[in-house]
């Protein structure tokens, strides 16, 4: 469910198919995301599951796999 939600957040962000949005693509390297998309996607998933990104995850957060695995983890 974590990942479905996450994808399709990603996927209306870059304006992308959600399809293409898999657990290994690479946030800026595959999907494209600059620095705002990040910071945007960032106070989304705040709000969609209630909770804080550290500062300190941000940078450790490449892949999709590793935003939904963080997610997971704060819950």
């Amino acid at each position: 469910m974590v990942f479905e939600k996450v994808a399709g957040m990603i996927a209306k962000q870059m304006k992308i198919d959600p399809k293409e949005v898999t657990a290994d693509k690479r946030l800026v390297e595959d999907l494209k995301a600059d620095s705002a998309n990040i910071m945007v996607l960032i106070m989304d998933l705040e709000d969609a599951f209630d909770m804080t990104v550290d500062d300190a995850a941000i940078n450790t957060l490449r892949t999709v796999g590793d935003v939904v695995k963080y997610i997971e983890s704060k819950q």
